[in-house]
């Protein structure tokens, strides 16, 4: 796991820890947070969420990937 994935994985975690519960917010970002936390490149974070369902939370877990690897991370932490 690199620095940078663990850190998005932090940041991802505390997105889903601030999302209201059951929304679309905290489960993308959940699945964001665990999968940063468990893999070792934000490419391969990429292609284990491309395998994300339903589909809306796959769209989402992707978005907030590409926000927070585009340095979006103190407003996403919010």
């Amino acid at each position: 796991m690199s620095a940078e994935n663990l850190d998005l994985a932090a940041i991802a975690r505390r997105i889903a820890d601030n999302a209201p519960n059951g929304s679309l917010e905290q489960a993308a970002a959940g699945s964001v947070a665990v999968t940063c936390a468990t893999t070792r490149t934000l490419a391969e974070a990429r292609s284990v969420l491309a395998g994300v369902t339903p589909e809306n939370v796959r769209r989402a877990a992707l978005e907030l990937l590409d926000r927070l690897e585009a340095g979006e991370r103190d407003d996403a932490a919010g």
